[in-house]
C-alpha cells in the first residue's frame, strides 16, 4: 500500500510530520510512505531514512490562512494538491494532511472527487468517550447545512467506517438532537429520523449532547453547524478542566502532594481525550481515502494517522462505501 503525506501542512511541519512518518515506516515496513513537499527542506531531515519512505517534490505550500478554493486552484504544485493528485491518479491509496481544513476538503472535492451518489462528503473526527471506545461524529464542519438524505448518507458511511476500521460488528448509530423522544427536533432531524429508522443500519435513535461522552452510540450523525459547535464545546470543556485542575494542584503543599499521588490516573484520563491517539479524521464520501490530521499534530499523532490509513485501506473502506451507496441509490430508484 502507498500513503501520501502532506509534509508541509500543519503547525509543526515539516519536522514533526516527517518524524512521525519515519516512526511509521519502521513500524510498518510493508507500507510505502510518500512525503510530499519541498525536497530542499525534507532531504536534510530524512537522511538514512527507511527504504519505504519516498520523497515527492512539491514547490508550493497552502497556508493556514489561505482562502481554500483560491489556494487549491492557484497553488497547483502545493504539497496538499500534489498529494491529492497522487490519490486521484492511483499512485497513492490514501493521503494525510494536517494543513488547512477548508483547503483539504476543497482539494478532496476538486481533485480526488466524490463517490458517485454522494451528495456531500463529511468530516468525521472521533469524539472521545468515557469507556475509551470513542464516537465517530459526522459531519463536524465540512457542510453547515444538510438535507435529511445527506444525514442518512452520513449514517451509512459512518457505520461502514466503524465496522471496517474499528472492527465493530454492528455499530450503533445515533442522531444528535435536543431530546431522546422520537418526535423531538426540528424539521431536519425529524425527517432524518424517519429515514434512518428504515435504513439498513443499527439506528438507536436520538442522542442528546450531554450523553455523547457516555458512549451511547458508535456513530453520531449531525449537520456541520451543530456538529462543529458540539466539537468545540467538548474541546473547550476538556481544556478548561485541565486548566482548573492544574491551578488547584499548585495551590499548596498538600495539593501538590495529592497531584503526585493522582498523576498516573490523570495521565490516563488525559490520554483518553488526546487527539494524537486517534490520528486523524476521515473525509468520508470522497472517491479516495483522505485523512485530516489535527493542525498541531506531533510525531505520535502522525504515526497514528498512518496506522489509521493502513487499517482503512486493508478494510477496503472506500470500495465498501461505494458499493453500499450504489445499492441504496438503486433501491431508491
Amino acid at each position: 500500500m502507498r500513503i501520501a503525506i502532506d509534509a508541509m501542512g500543519g503547525d509543526n511541519a515539516p519536522w514533526a510530520i516527517t518524524e512521525g512518518v519515519l516512526l511509521a515506516a519502521k513500524e510498518w515496513p510493508d507500507a510505502e510512505l510518500i512525503l510530499v513537499g519541498d525536497e530542499t527542506k525534507l532531504q536534510p531531515i530524512t537522511v538514512n531514512c527507511p527504504t519505504n519512505v519516498k520523497l515527492h517534490h512539491a514547490s508550493e505550500i497552502i497556508l493556514s490562512d489561505d482562502e481554500p478554493v483560491k489556494a487549491v486552484r492557484r497553488k497547483k504544485d502545493s504539497s496538499m494538491v500534489v498529494a491529492a493528485r497522487l490519490v486521484r491518479e492511483g499512485e497513492a491509496d490514501a493521503m494525510i494532511s494536517a494543513g488547512n481544513t477548508g483547503a483539504l476538503m476543497t482539494a478532496g472535492l476538486l481533485v480526488v472527487g466524490r463517490i458517485p451518489g454522494i451528495e456531500r462528503p463529511a468530516l468525521a473526527p472521533m469524539i472521545p468517550t468515557l469507556d475509551g471506545s470513542g464516537t465517530l461524529a459526522l459531519d463536524l464542519g465540512a457542510n453547515m447545512d444538510a438535507t435529511p438524505e445527506q444525514l442518512l448518507q452520513y449514517a451509512i458511511m459512518g457505520s461502514i467506517y466503524r465496522a471496517k476500521v474499528d472492527g465493530i460488528p454492528r455499530p450503533r448509530v445515533g442522531l444528535l438532537n435536543v431530546g431522546t423522544e422520537d418526535s423531538k427536533g426540528n424539521e431536519l432531524t425529524k425527517a432524518a429520523f424517519r429515514l434512518m429508522k428504515e435504513a439498513p443500519i443499527h439506528f438507536v435513535g436520538n442522542i442528546e449532547a450531554r450523553n455523547v461522552l457516555h458512549g451511547e452510540c458508535d456513530v453520531l450523525v449531525c449537520d456541520g453547524f451543530a456538529g462543529n459547535i458540539l466539537l468545540k464545546s467538548v474541546e473547550g470543556t476538556a481544556s478548561a478542566i485541565f486548566k482548573v485542575l492544574k491551578e488547584e494542584f499548585k495551590r499548596n503543599l498538600f495539593t501538590k502532594a495529592a497531584a503526585v499521588a493522582l498523576a498516573p490516573g490523570l495521565k490516563n484520563f488525559k490520554k483518553r481525550l488526546d487527539y494524537s491517539e486517534t490520528g486523524g479524521a476521515p473525509m468520508l464520501g470522497l472517491n479516495g481515502l483522505v485523512l485530516k490530521a489535527h493542525g498541531s499534530s506531533d510525531a505520535n499523532a502522525m504515526m497514528n494517522a498512518v496506522r489509521q490509513a493502513r487499517i482503512a485501506i486493508e478494510g477496503k473502506l472506500v470500495p465498501s462505501i461505494t458499493a453500499e451507496i450504489g445499492v441504496s441509490e438503486t433501491k431508491e430508484r
